[in-house]
């Protein structure tokens, strides 16, 4: 959807896109893909019951809330918010003359009207070339941030051609592989830039990375 100040795509049905037969994978509700212009954003707006995780890829997003939290968050780091009980947010790209693209993730949570929480923090530190590096996790003293859901995500940036495995972290979870840039095989199915595949119904993963490619790997628990 080209709104103008926002370039938005949804992997899931989402606003104005509604496809029942892509409601979700598993607990992931949501997948959006935003270009938000200079000097746009998202007013102040209302969730609950949602663990929402925003990965900037370029520029910086300028987050409000409810919780009296203000700042911005940028390239190469990682914010949750766990929305609980409720909360009132805004998103601004305040930068004048660059536009910000992020990814933001919602996941359903596996408890119901937490006190809200919101969390972010650099992940550059976690980066690593040509293996799976986790910035996210169920556990609080884990690499990178945590939510309320049986869920890990996994980033690789790869530099030369790799052959990788991942090994699922619990019986009954799936993976969303979301190639943010460059080129993976997994099996015979070839991914680009911007391409996704949902594999479940296996403990590991195998993947051939090309040079000059990034990956987003999502596990979560298929039972929703």
């Amino acid at each position: 959807a080209d709104h103008g100040w926002l370039n938005a795509n949804h992997s899931f049905s989402f606003a104005q896109y509604y496809n029942p037969k892509r409601m979700n994978f598993g607990a992931l509700r949501v997948l959006n893909d935003d270009t938000i212009a200079p000097g746009m954003g998202f007013g102040t707006h209302p969730h609950d019951n949602m663990e929402i995780i925003t990965i900037p890829l370029e520029g910086d997003l300028e987050h409000k809330d409810s919780m009296g939290n203000v700042g911005a968050i940028n390239e190469g780091e990682i914010q949750v918010m766990s929305a609980g009980s409720g909360v009132q947010h805004s998103e601004y790209n305040k930068n004048p003359d660059k536009h910000t693209n992020l990814l933001q993730l919602w996941v359903m949570p596996n408890i119901q009207n937490v006190t809200p929480r919101y969390d972010q923090k650099s992940i550059r530190e976690l980066k690593k070339n040509n293996v799976f590096y986790q910035v996210l996790s169920p556990n609080k003293g884990d690499d990178g941030m945590w939510i309320h859901q049986d869920a890990w995500f996994q980033l690789g940036d790869f530099d030369q051609t790799t052959t990788k495995e991942y090994q699922l972290k619990k019986n009954g979870n799936g993976v969303y592989v979301f190639v943010i840039d460059g080129s993976f095989t997994i099996g015979d199915q070839l991914l680009n830039k911007r391409d996704a595949l949902g594999v479940w119904d296996t403990d590991k993963i195998s993947f051939v990375a090309q040079p000059q490619s990034q990956v987003l790997l999502v596990e979560v628990p298929m039972y929703f």
